[in-house]
């Protein structure tokens, strides 16, 4: 498998003289023409959240920068893109998101190598400014969230039945650990289809090692668009090797529903959400036992909300008003950020 995966990597590369079309970072035609003078330019994008929250078990409260994420995208050439991203302040903590060059050798086939987020799931995929929620699905914040250094390769089909596939390995050490060297690699595929308008279906595999037993983890998902209704569903399912810890289950499920406005805001959105996951580990040993232990405890949650949007385009200027509702089980230990809670966000992007 890595020897295959590292031949298709090299060929695809090799064979960027049969370009047919210049792209830029997310894979958008370029014009020529304006290569020189304009294209070639990076672009600075960012990502301003700044959240009050009260949690009424401990009546306390806490203000927060979630995010002040920067970005500078670019191509060097035609068929050669760049990005580099960094979050100045996540929840107080400076971190280098993203870093990779991005290489298109025919149309629609692309080859990355890079610091990147792993292609999985569906939630765990999205930038904060494209979250439907203040805070992250159970999916998307402890069971499924996964950015390393790796390289990918990704089709994209845009006939008549569109579809995009990504692949990739990776080191399986994180983002800071890069010195280190690995006999066992990281891997996952991602595929997205789009069989009528509004809607997808992504089905994703991944495989880590992250200590002493291998973790497979299976995603399905799906949403639909239509009549001003987000419906979404989403299960993932987490298997130890070696019976290292019992299987987690994991599901988001949620319905979002846009009332455009006239006045000040440009419109109003109505959510609900229901998602859980059973106790789960993060795939590192206890130092003492050596043993995998419960890192989050088995819980459901509810959470309800609206979302009120000043800007005419979605997720450029949205203010988020979320109650979170948890369920735990008797004798269960919840971290304090996972306990019921009011949120009030103020997204910006730009």
């Amino acid at each position: 498998m890595k020897y295959t995966f590292t031949t298709l990597l090299f060929l695809l590369t090799a064979s960027s003289i049969m370009a047919q079309e210049p792209h830029n970072e997310d894979g958008k035609k370029l014009d020529k023409t304006k290569m020189e003078t304009e294209d070639y330019l990076p672009e600075i994008h960012g990502t301003i959240r700044g959240k009050y929250e009260y949690q009424p078990e401990m009546k306390a409260s806490r203000f927060q920068v979630r995010n002040a994420r920067f970005s500078l995208t670019g191509n060097v050439h035609p068929i050669v893109a760049y990005k580099a991203e960094i979050d100045l302040s996540d929840e107080g903590t400076i971190k280098m998101l993203d870093a990779y060059t991005r290489i298109y050798p025919v149309n629609g086939l692309s080859a990355t190598i890079g610091q990147m987020r792993v292609p999985f799931t569906i939630d765990a995929h999205r930038s904060p400014h494209q979250q439907y929620f203040a805070n992250r699905s159970f999916i998307a914040k402890q069971v499924g969230n996964v950015r390393d250094v790796g390289a990918t390769l990704g089709y994209d089909f845009k006939g008549r039945f569109p579809f995009c596939i990504e692949a990739g390995a990776f080191n399986g050490s994180g983002l800071t650990q890069q010195k280190e060297w690995h006999k066992d690699l990281n891997y996952s595929v991602k595929a997205q289809f789009f069989p009528i308008n509004g809607s997808n279906l992504t089905l994703s595999m991944q495989t880590i090692k992250p200590d002493i037993a291998r973790i497979y983890m299976y995603d399905i998902g799906a949403y639909y668009n239509f009549c001003g209704f987000h419906v979404e569903g989403e299960y993932l399912y987490k298997n130890y090797e070696n019976n290292a810890f019992k299987d987690v289950h994991a599901v988001n499920s949620f319905i979002n529903y846009d009332l455009p406005l006239r006045k000040i805001f440009s419109k109003i959105s109505f959510l609900a959400r229901y998602d859980m996951m059973t106790d789960h580990s993060n795939g590192k040993a206890n130092e003492e036992s050596g043993k995998l232990e419960i890192n989050d405890y088995k819980r459901h949650r509810i959470t309800g909300g609206m979302t009120l949007s000043i800007g005419k385009k979605a997720f450029v200027a949205d203010i988020r008003l979320n109650y979170e509702k948890y369920f735990y089980r008797k004798n269960a230990v919840p971290l304090e950020s996972e306990q019921d809670k009011l949120v009030v966000e103020v997204m910006t992007r730009f």
